[in-house]
């Protein structure tokens, strides 16, 4: 059972510290004296909601019955044989197994799988897929419509592909270049930095070198038998786990198991598990502050980064009650320090972002960790590194008081309530993937119930002493190893690295954050309540349109689809339409900055104390015609949400450091972008897209350096005061609680100034014999292709946008085909259909593919030749079916959710149209002919409109102004 309560706070580009997590499974003995085999060793109360049991053969099992969405299966295969199980000549093979067994397999022929799954309805790489990592491999299959036919099938093929896939040096040699696609796709600065870190931190160690892609020369060696060999020594009964949670009877899941997998032998002894090492300090290091190994990567497109690692050897533990406490006073120790960072850096501190995090279990059973993670705000990084150890020196030095702890606590309780108050929500794919997860690190499962009431009785050990106690030995550890990223060379070299760990700092007495004083109660009102100025039913789902007596429109759905849950959206003003395009940059800064200027007279750290022990949120987007508030939050909270965000329009703040720190943040992150072609295509294709609009372009330095403050506020505050208002609400209310609330809070609102008429008629630019030409910085093997075709937009055209989504997905499956399975030219080629429905123009299909700088002819060939045709013959009926099934499915499943309607929906109460598209949207994805489809590809796929971007190395071209 795991324990996660902390908030995450991140502002710009923060690198993960490791992507690959995991543990190993061990041996199991049957069930005895009726405890589960997931719960020996534990005295955490078993989750009733599952069925555990094991085979004669050795298969561990879990199923349960699970509504969410309805009539969806999830089933989970877990198989204890990940990359640190290879020799040192097999690296890559646990991963490549995991590609082979999708290629060909007992019931499937080559190339079969895909098509067959997505026949079924499940889309392939979200319904189906796999993951290899360190300790284990991982098949998911979400089930859609799961009738009984279709679950006999979907075993008996599952059964198939873990437990006989055919290995042939054919299908070697036929995916090995698209792992090395993949290998390729996935290499970048982000992904060397994470390769370094994991061989520093875990020097001496198998995770140090064990990357699940593999080598290049070990994937290019091998063949059939070597793969077998280790198919055969690592994929046993004795070692696999299937887990199913879904819309179905446990029984009868259970017997399906039995059917499909209970014949499936083991040959000979179960091999032993590798020795994964353990973290040593070098000769000589201080045991006070072992500061080890040290290493500095010069990396020119990343900021700076520091990061070290406090490591100790991992340890098994049984998952206890006991267990599990220490684990609550271990994260509150860290809570409180990441806050007292948070506020420092929000007062203007050396470093634009820093936290601390306790890694316990999840480092791939090869060490418990706590890492700190430093991002300064200029060259100072030693002043940077300075600061952040005097907060954590403050907390190793003197306990916290009581009143800080009950703030945290109160943070704990409202997360903690919020997973009772939601639990019939929780999907089935969560919940079988919490169960892998909890086999993979060797911990048990606990409902919410159980794990708020383990969080009720440990209150009363969350006490000073105890939370000193805990944070002293958060921060001792075998060994601790330091990293540094840095755009510059010779700032930094192991020495000065290691000196900033080792030099004398004095505790930040100052970093403590002031306890929790204020209440809503004390704040003043957003103005004169106003009334129901009128109320009718839209006739759909008893969904209701509200018009308050100011003239703020409302969509008003109380419903019980999600217990304890309530989304809320507030579109308001005219969105990228109302910017002028000289003050773009206060776009892209408003999207971070906006809602930490804080109201009234309360800066962000206040309404973080505001919200304590309430679930309140407020984020920030920014539409084509509208801008958005949106948040999530439960019945308890509504009004109090409803205040924060009527005072956002109503009394704004101008704090300028969060416009400051979003302006730091934004120019670290900028240099970035030329870090990987991917790289280059976030950051200027959807602005290339709309004909170079400098609305929808990310902010170079030059542009951020301009841009103040007093910019800022000059052009929020106007555009807060423009345009019509409309609140959506669906959720778990009573329309008179929704009424009161609203009328307390935007009914208040004075009349709003009108929005000036929009500027924007986006277009794709205009048919390039040549294609345009950017350049990034990175890997000079790799790089990016795009070809666009212009289609349309508004939501006249809505019927029409979704039925070019099909062709789009028809067009994807032939690319995937011809890029990947053919030529192993590139591991996922994207097509996709964009028509922005508040707009009359804009909308596109394109067509996105990363691949080698050799390969463009290649691309563009293929993907003239696919719309040629489609435009030429009708695609036919099951190239049709393998892509409507799935969107049937999809909409299907995506449709008991409160959320599908709030997308669909938002906006409606100003256009009606959207009330009535809604009600033939499954009907136009789901059905389609032939011939409609040759007819949208005749009027849409023509070359001579087409627009082409390659992005290629620095050095192969010349970059683009």
């Amino acid at each position: 059972m795991r324990i996660r309560t902390t908030r995450a706070r991140r502002i710009g580009l923060l690198l993960p510290l490791l992507l690959l997590t995991a543990a190993p499974i061990a041996a199991r003995a049957p069930e005895s004296a009726g405890v589960p085999w997931l719960y020996k060793g534990s005295d955490v109360p078993q989750d009733k909601a599952w069925t555990f049991g094991v085979l004669p053969n050795g298969i561990r099992y879990a199923v349960r019955h699970n509504g969410v969405p309805p009539e969806q299966v999830s089933i989970r295969v877990l198989v204890d044989a990940g990359s640190m199980y290879e020799t040192e000549s097999q690296r890559g093979y646990a991963h490549l197994i995991e590609h082979l067994t999708f290629r060909e397999s007992k019931y499937l022929k080559e190339g079969e799988a895909i098509p067959t799954w997505q026949r079924l309805g499940a889309t392939f790489g979200s319904d189906t897929n796999a993951e290899t990592s360190p300790t284990q491999t991982v098949y998911k299959l979400d089930i859609p419509n799961a009738t009984d036919a279709k679950l006999d099938e979907t075993f008996r093929l599952l059964s198939g592909m873990i437990t006989a896939p055919i290995f042939t040096d054919h299908g070697v040699k036929t995916e090995v270049p698209i792992v090395l696609a993949e290998m390729r796709e996935r290499t970048s600065p982000q992904s060397r930095v994470l390769d370094e870190t994991r061989g520093l931190f875990f020097k001496g160690q198998l995770l140090a070198s064990r990357n699940p892609i593999g080598t290049v020369q070990t994937l290019e060696a091998a063949n059939a038998a070597a793969v077998k060999a280790f198919h055969d020594k690592w994929y046993r009964p004795d070692n696999t786990v299937i887990v199913v949670a879904g819309d179905a009877d446990p029984a009868a899941l259970v017997a399906r198991i039995k059917q499909s997998f209970g014949g499936w032998k083991a040959t000979g002894k179960k091999p032993l598990q590798p020795d994964f090492g353990k973290p040593l300090a070098p000769a000589g290091a201080d045991p006070k502050n072992p500061v080890g190994e040290a290493k500095v990567l010069v990396e020119p497109d990343l900021p700076r980064i520091i990061n070290w690692a406090i490591l100790r050897p991992w340890v098994k533990v049984n998952d206890t009650i006991q267990y599990n406490q220490g684990l609550m006073i271990d994260r509150l120790a860290l809570a409180l320090i990441n806050r007292r960072l948070e506020a420092r850096a929000r007062g203007g501190g050396s470093y634009l972002v820093a936290s601390v995090d306790e890694m316990k279990q999840e480092l791939s059973r090869s060490a418990d960790a706590t890492v700190v993670t430093v991002t300064p705000l200029g060259e100072d990084w030693k002043g940077a590194v300075k600061d952040v150890r005097a907060v954590i020196a403050d907390a190793l030095a003197t306990p916290p008081s009581q009143e800080e702890i009950d703030r945290e606590v109160a943070e704990f309780e409202v997360a903690f309530k919020v997973s009772v108050e939601t639990q019939t929500t929780i999907a089935g794919s969560k919940a079988a993937d919490d169960i892998v997860n909890a086999v993979d690190i060797r911990e048990t499962v606990a409902n919410p119930d159980t794990v708020y009431d383990i969080f009720k009785r440990s209150i009363p050990l969350f006490r000073p002493q105890a939370v000193l106690d805990h944070t002293r030995g958060l921060f001792k550890g075998t060994v601790v190893r330091p990293l540094m990223i840095t755009p510059k060379a010779g700032e930094a070299d192991e020495a000065s690295l290691r000196a900033a760990l080792t030099a004398p700092v004095d505790a930040a007495s100052g970093s403590r954050v002031a306890a929790n004083g204020l209440k809503f109660s004390d704040l003043p009102a957003v103005g004169v309540p106003g009334t129901v100025a009128t109320a009718r039913p839209i006739g759909l789902l008893g969904i209701e349109q509200i018009e308050l007596s100011n003239g703020v429109k409302v969509l008003l759905w109380p419903n019980d689809a999600e217990p304890g849950r309530i989304i809320i959206k507030a579109r308001f003003g005219g969105g990228y339409s109302a910017i002028s395009p000289q003050d773009a940059v206060y776009g892209p800064l408003a999207e971070v900055a906006l809602m930490d200027s804080g109201i009234g007279e309360l800066g962000r750290d206040d309404l973080d104390r505001l919200a304590t022990g309430r679930k309140l949120s407020l984020d920030f987007d920014i539409d084509d015609t509208a801008f958005v508030m949106s948040s999530d939050t439960r019945p308890a909270d509504l009004q109090d949400q409803l205040y924060l965000m009527a005072a956002k329009l109503a009394m704004p703040r101008w704090d300028p450091n969060p416009v400051l720190r979003a302006k730091a943040a934004a120019k670290l992150q900028y240099e970035s972008y030329n870090s990987a072609p991917m790289a280059v295509l976030n950051r200027d294709l959807t602005w290339l897209l709309r004909d170079g609009d400098p609305r929808y372009a990310t902010p170079n330095p030059a542009e951020l350096d301009r841009a103040t403050p007093e910019g800022f506020r000059k052009t929020w505050e106007q555009l807060l005061a423009q345009g019509p208002i409309e609140i959506d609400m669906f959720g778990d209310f009573t329309r008179e609680q929704a009424l009161a609330a609203l009328e307390k809070t935007f009914g208040a609102l004075p009349a709003r100034q009108p929005a000036p008429a929009s500027t924007l008629a986006p277009s794709i630019p205009a048919h390039n014999a040549e294609p345009l030409v950017l350049t990034h910085r990175g890997d000079p093997s790799q790089a990016a292709a795009v070809v666009a075709w212009p289609t349309g937009g508004g939501q006249a055209g809505v019927r029409e946008s979704r039925q070019l989504e099909i062709l789009a997905q028809i067009f994807n499956n032939r690319l995937f085909d011809a890029m990947r399975e053919k030529v192993g030219a590139s591991y996922a080629p994207q097509v996709g259909s964009s028509w922005p429905l508040d707009l009359p123009s804009g909308g596109y299909i394109a067509a996105t593919v990363q691949l080698r700088p050799g390969d463009f002819e290649t691309f563009f060939a293929a993907a003239d030749k696919i719309a040629a045709d489609l435009v030429a013959t009708p695609p036919t009926a099951d190239e049709i079916a393998r892509v409507t099934e799935p969107l049937k499915q999809l909409i299907t499943r995506a449709s008991t959710g409160n959320g599908f309607y709030m997308f669909q929906l938002e906006g409606a109460a100003n256009d009606p149209r959207k009330i009535a598209a809604i009600r033939t949207i499954l009907n136009d994805y789901s059905q389609t002919t032939p011939e409609r489809m040759q007819a949208l590809a005749e009027r849409y796929l023509r070359k001579d409109k087409s627009w082409r971007l390659e992005v290629v190395p620095e050095k192969a071209g010349q970059a683009t102004p």
